[in-house]
């Protein structure tokens, strides 16, 4: 369906929620070293409970590496310092969002190297959302758009 990637995600619960989100969209998930946990962690095993054996992830030593196993796929960026609400697009099955470690985001080249930089609406004098919850809500929309294929 789409492709979920974490630039060095940080916090493990986060990241397991995110693994629980991909095994139930039918994402595939890849994660970006540095990993600020250990992918034995604890927090990580109890949010992902037991999808994480079920979906398919990749871990990627650095993101030029990541970005090479995706080259032939529409990158988009989705940073609070997009220009482009995320709804505004329309979406195809294999696209790429790429989310920035929790307490960072995304560094500025990685942004510019996108299809689009994308941004959720949020209050004004907000920071971000939480990374999980920012995934869910990019995900199924753009699984919206494609009318929720293969979900029964």
């Amino acid at each position: 369906m789409f492709e979920v990637v974490l630039f060095e995600p940080e916090i493990p619960p986060n990241t397991g929620n995110i693994m629980r989100l991909c095994a139930n969209s039918g994402c595939r998930l890849h994660l970006v070293r540095p990993l600020g946990f250990s992918l034995s962690d604890k927090q990580l095993e109890r949010a992902g409970m037991d999808y994480r054996s079920g979906i398919d992830y990749t871990l990627h030593d650095d993101w030029e590496r990541c970005r090479q196993t995706l080259a032939r796929r529409r990158i988009y960026a989705v940073t609070t310092k997009g220009s482009q609400r995320h709804d505004q697009l329309r979406y195809q099955p294999g696209d790429v969002f790429v989310f920035g470690p929790e307490t960072r985001g995304l560094p500025p080249q990685l942004r510019s190297q996108s299809a689009a930089q994308l941004r959720l609406p949020m209050l004004p004098g907000n920071r971000s959302l939480n990374l999980a919850n920012a995934v869910a809500v990019v995900i199924y929309e753009a699984w919206r758009q494609l009318d929720f294929a293969g979900a029964s």
